[in-house]
């Protein structure tokens, strides 16, 4: 069997925690990772605010495989994600010869002067890589199993396209559902001790609400087809047999 892979994400940004932004990229990471057997464990929003940076990026990277953060690398003075990420590692935070030329480079083609702010874009930790970005060239940057990218969804993306390749990936997740005509306050009993007989899968009831009916939509999880199976037989046979009990 595939070694399991997890990963982490952290959002960084004021305007996320006040609203003033919503966040769409949680979502599309959570899809890549699904899709190539990486098992997103957590999210967490921080501010921008150095020791709540490093806390958060030095919690993660010492559980799961890879942390991924989104947002303060840009060039104004709030963007301090690589600062503080120097800091999580204990690394001057340095102007990086490459990323200097090239932003440099690429303002000089485009008649625009290559302003302090901007050459912000070009501190990195010392001994980080680049993440190329294709997008607005400025690089984002992996040092140990963290991974430092935008937080514009498009930039984020393109990123993201670059470092798939470079991951360890796992053993992907298959799923079943299973249609479930009753609220979750009657079959949360056996259901809990169906998950209790397969401790190798994970089981998730999702409330829906239709028309005025209530039901719910089991979905079982498991990284075994023959487990699979036998789980998503159980909860069927439960559910069936609660029907018959409501003839």
């Amino acid at each position: 069997m595939a070694d399991i892979v997890t990963a982490a994400m952290i959002v960084i940004g004021d305007e996320i925690l006040s609203g003033r932004t919503k966040d769409q990229n949680i979502g599309h990471l959570a899809d890549v990772m699904t899709a190539i057997g990486v098992d997103l464990k957590e999210v967490r929003v921080v501010s921008d605010e150095e020791d709540a940076i490093v806390d958060a990026v030095n919690a993660l990277r010492a559980r799961h495989t890879y942390v991924f953060t989104t947002g303060g690398i840009g060039p104004t003075h709030d963007d301090i994600t690589a600062e503080s990420i120097s800091k999580a590692f204990g690394v001057p935070c340095e102007y990086d010869e490459r990323a200097y030329g090239m932003l440099e480079a690429h303002y000089a083609a485009r008649g625009l002067e290559f302003t302090e702010a901007r050459k912000r874009m070009a501190r990195l930790p010392r001994g980080a890589d680049h993440i190329d970005n294709p997008v607005s060239v400025a690089p984002g940057f992996r040092i140990g199993n963290v991974h430092v990218m935008a937080g514009v969804p498009s930039i984020f993306q393109a990123m993201l396209d670059n470092v798939v390749p470079s991951l360890k990936v796992g053993q992907k997740l298959l799923s079943a559902t299973v249609h479930c005509p009753f609220g979750e306050g009657v079959i949360g009993g056996p259901l809990a001790e169906i998950q209790k007989s397969y401790p190798d899968t994970i089981i998730g009831s999702y409330p829906k609400y239709l028309d005025g009916s209530f039901w719910t939509e089991l979905v079982v999880r498991a990284r075994s087809q023959e487990t699979l199976e036998q789980a998503t037989a159980s909860v069927q046979a439960m559910v069936d047999g609660l029907a018959t009990r409501q003839l």
